[in-house]
């Protein structure tokens, strides 16, 4: 029993090692496959490429991926295939069109948004007039109902 679980074990072990020769086996295929990850988005991450998401999804992905090179297609073929079954959302850099409009231009209207906002409220502040220094009769009753009012230090030091 021992001799049939320990050859399970090494059969299992020398399986792996060879999946990851022939995955490893091209530098210029895995260069190629890290561009390729690079310029796609994680899905599940959303802030994260795939070369660097450790999501499940991504790891399918680059499985894809890894598949799509080994069938021999194109970049471009790989990057519209991906486009087609997850969207212009899975690219870092999607194109511009009426769909991705919003992607491009939204953060520079909601920056001239946010300085239009600024301006007014800053024009507003200068048009409000300061308030009338209170008169003798208001002044007394200011006094009465809060006690008088103690000068401010002159030597500038706080007590």
């Amino acid at each position: 029993m021992r001799i049939l679980l320990l050859a399970v074990f090494v059969s299992v072990s020398l399986l792996s090692i060879n999946v990851k020769a022939i995955e490893n086996a091209n530098p210029q295929t895995e260069q190629r496959i890290r561009q390729l990850s690079e310029k796609l988005r994680c899905l599940v991450c959303q802030n994260q490429s795939l070369a660097d998401s450790n999501a499940e999804l991504a790891q399918d992905l680059r499985q894809q991926l890894r598949e799509q090179v080994a069938a021999g297609r194109s970049d471009d073929a790989i990057l519209d295939y991906l486009v087609q079954r997850y969207g212009d959302f899975v690219l870092y850099e999607p194109p511009f069109k009426a769909t991705t409009v919003l992607l491009w231009i939204g953060p520079f209207v909601l920056l001239a948004a946010a300085a239009l906002v600024l301006v007014a409220t800053l024009r507003r502040r200068r048009r409000v007039p300061e308030e009338p220094a209170l008169g003798p009769e208001d002044r007394r009753l200011v006094e009465r109902v809060l006690g008088p009012a103690v000068p401010p230090e002159r030597d500038g030091s706080a007590r």
